[in-house]
């Protein structure tokens, strides 16, 4: 009896160890049998935290707490200066455990010259080491000046579910500390990738055969100062970073070691074969995801609660968002959209401006189904700039199908005429590009109190503002007060039905919807077999249900800002 206790004292001793990344699930058991030999079993070892071998030979590894669930990675690791360059799997834990960082996870190495690179055999994404994370795992930072790297050649494999979403967050959220718009509790995540930027020089037409650098192609990416530095940009426009399926990305946006503040997502000439779809940004100090250049493409986009811009544009981006959401702060948020077609615009001549343009280095951008609900906030409790809509400039080609804006479930700032704009376009390669046909705004209605910046489109002709050139095109505005409030349900204003449900971000659809008190113009009507305008409809499967945080009741902190609006 005393040797039967001692061994359940030694199993439960073993199995609540925090030394290390696995358990015992059963102990060493041994039989007899009829011919008095004796057969034993191996224990059953589960590893719960992720391990590597080091060039040492030693094997680095989580430590798992059997209380919390949690594995704890410290700088011997991962960190900044101890970049990981071989494969990693992280798991989705037991009983609500989470990953926890004690330092930066920087995947693979970066490099500043090609030379480097190439002795390293680093050219294209898959060369270097993958980070897979499993379905419904939880990876979560301590320090607000640590993040997330993936280094080009390196690639991310996150593909989650709708019922198992992936999460990448702070320790404070994992401990229940944050508040639901609390933001700068970690870094965020940069992916870096081998696409084309317009900071690098290039002769020839993007997309053609004969397109090459003209020299090295190695851009500073964000967050990127001593041994933070990693890079981004090349030719290979179909690069493959890897896959971003059901992630919420929460509570991002600290200063780092560079003194950027890092977005939700920043993607650095990523290239069109990497997957990112069904990816949320929530709570995030600067912007929600940005491009820098490559193309690849969104689907299905939630930014909530996002104090910068939501998306962000820029350096010859080519790539489309289909489906996208987008919903500010009742007090804070920037634009929904800014997007900016060539980098370091202002340090340019026109002839070289114009020369991006015709070798197709600009952005050239297509959203599809997107919907914009911003808060007209003003300088006083705006964290950057008042709430806005779309800001289109700097060379890019833009087309915007089938969306909706709306700016006037609150009042809006009185102090200015237009900083709460729904719509503003500058530059003359942009005005350009839209009186030439090659930028577009298609079957979108707008709903705010001031609906232009006042921007002559230059060569317009008769000569009109924002407002009267999508309105050329067939986009309809709602008429509302300045200083007023109108609800876009039925609810309180019957003149303008353009949402409805319990949480009002689910589009009417269009033939049955409401602006001014009349059906909108058949010019807005969706675009091919479309019914509605927008990222969601009541009568077609939610795509935002099960799996993202701050929209539905059942997983939330609190309610939208508008819903009893």
């Amino acid at each position: 009896m005393k040797i039967k206790n001692l061994l359940s004292i030694l199993f439960i001793f073993t199995l609540a160890a925090c030394d290390s990344g696995d358990v015992n699930i059963n102990p060493e058991t041994s039989t007899s049998n009829s011919n008095n030999t004796t057969t034993t079993a191996a224990p059953v070892t589960t590893e719960y935290c992720a391990a590597y071998n080091n060039s040492g030979g030693d094997t680095v590894k989580g430590s798992y707490n059997a209380t919390t669930n949690h594995c704890t990675y410290s700088s011997a690791f991962s960190s900044a200066s101890n970049n990981i360059t071989v494969d990693l799997l992280f798991k989705d834990l037991p009983g609500n455990g989470a990953h926890i960082f004690e330092a930066s996870l920087f995947m693979g190495n970066t490099y500043k010259t090609d030379a480097a690179m190439t002795a390293a055999g680093i050219t294209k994404g898959g060369d270097g080491p993958k980070l897979t994370v499993e379905a419904g795992a939880t990876l979560a930072w301590t320090d607000k000046s640590n993040f997330l790297v993936i280094n080009r050649g390196s690639q991310i494999f996150a593909d989650g579910s709708a019922t198992k979403p992936i999460t990448f967050t702070s320790k404070t959220d994992v401990d229940g500390t944050v508040g639901a718009e609390d933001v700068q509790q970690w870094g965020g995540i940069v992916i870096n990738g081998f696409g084309v930027t317009n900071k690098c020089s290039y002769t020839n037409t993007r997309g053609e055969s004969n397109f090459a650098l003209a020299s090295e192609c190695h851009i500073d990416s964000e967050g990127s100062a001593g041994v933070d530095e990693n890079q981004y940009g090349g030719i290979n426009d179909a690069d493959n970073s890897g896959s971003l399926q059901y992630v919420v990305v929460k509570h991002t946006g600290a200063t780092v070691g560079n003194g950027d503040e890092l977005n939700g997502i920043t993607f650095g000439a990523v290239g069109s074969n990497t997957t990112v779809k069904n990816l949320q940004v929530y709570s995030v100090y600067d912007d929600g995801i940005e491009m820098f250049g490559g193309a690849v493409n969104v689907e299905n986009y939630v930014g909530l609660y996002v104090r910068d811009d939501s998306i962000d544009l820029d350096e010859g981006w080519h790539g489309t968002i289909k489906n996208a959401l987008v919903i500010q702060s009742a007090t804070d948020g920037n634009h929904c959209i800014e997007s900016d077609g060539i980098g370091s615009y202002s340090g340019k001549t026109t002839t070289v401006r114009e020369d991006f343009v015709t070798r197709k280095l600009n952005t050239r951008a297509t959203i599809s189904n997107l919907t914009c609900i911003i808060s007209p906030n003003g300088a006083a409790t705006a964290t950057h700039d008042p709430g806005a809509g779309w800001r289109i400039r700097e060379g890019i080609w833009m087309n915007i199908n089938d969306s909706m804006l709306i700016s006037s479930f609150g009042a809006n700032d009185t102090g200015s005429t237009s900083d709460n704009y729904l719509l503003r376009i500058e530059s003359a390669e942009t005005h350009a590009s839209f009186v030439g046909g090659d930028s577009n705004l298609n079957s979108v209605i707008y709903s705010g109190q001031e609906n232009e910046k006042g921007t002559t489109i230059t060569g317009s002709n008769p000569s009109v503002t924002e407002k009267g050139f999508a309105e050329s095109e067939g986009n309809v505005f709602a008429t509302v007060a300045s200083g007023s409030t109108k609800s876009a349900t039925a609810t309180n204003d019957t003149d303008l039905q353009l949402l409805e449900g319990t949480q009002p971000f689910y589009s009417i659809l269009w033939a049955t919807s409401q602006v001014n008190g009349a059906a909108p113009a058949n010019s807005s009507k969706p675009t091919g077999t479309g019914t509605y305008l927008g990222a969601l409809s009541t009568g077609v499967a939610d795509w935002t249900f099960g799996w993202t945080y701050g929209l539905h009741p059942s997983n939330r902190g609190q309610a939208l800002w508008f819903e009893s609006l």
